[in-house]
């Protein structure tokens, strides 16, 4: 597979995200997810709301479904909030990056001491398929932020200086950047109301 850099003029005011998180409880059958895009000014410019099954393998489709659902052609990257959500829907970012031609960045904060045995035992049916798109992901790169945080970041589509620039520019405190805390927060509230 060959994969192409987009340029993103990371300097530019106006560069717009698509920032998505989720919010989940174990006795529901879906999670809820909440995109939004938002101004590198920090002026928040749109929602939208998504599902992925609860220990299903529809995340990927869904976040694909979210960006195309939104209609706009003014999003410079998508920033994700987690690999594996929604107890083990792992998100394929490969996929997300060649079917949106958008730079993709998904975050975590903490190295995994390894997921095999604890899908093994809740997915003995689809472990091969769960194991192969873990690995898929590939490697972690870990970054330090401007607030002396370091955050673990996978990327698609954009050079990792840029990323992490980009990540800095929408961060204000801590290492959580203020488009997803914001969809976190969302979809917290959201979650609340079902």
């Amino acid at each position: 597979m060959v994969y192409y850099i987009i340029y993103l003029n990371i300097n530019k005011k106006g560069i717009r995200v698509l920032a998505i998180a989720e919010s989940f409880k174990k006795q529901k059958l879906n999670s809820i997810l909440t995109g939004v895009v938002m101004r590198k000014d920090l002026i928040i410019d749109g929602i939208i709301f998504g599902k992925a099954t609860i220990g299903g393998n529809d995340a990927t489709q869904n976040i694909i479904e979210m960006y195309n659902k939104l209609k706009r052609n003014d999003i410079g990257f998508i920033l994700l909030d987690g690999m594996i959500i929604s107890m083990f829907n792992i998100v394929d970012g490969e996929e997300i990056y060649n079917n949106t031609g958008i730079p993709l960045i998904i975050i975590t904060f903490k190295n995994s001491q390894g997921l095999d045995n604890t899908i093994k035992k809740h997915f003995p049916n689809s472990y091969d398929t769960r194991i192969t798109l873990i690995k898929k992901l590939g490697k972690r790169d870990t970054i330090l932020l401007k607030t002396n945080k370091f955050l673990l970041i996978r990327i698609w589509g954009i050079k990792l200086n840029d990323a992490v620039s980009l990540l800095n520019s929408f961060l204000i405190q801590g290492s959580i950047p203020e488009p997803i805390k914001l969809a976190k927060i969302i979809s917290r509230a959201y979650l609340k109301t079902l």
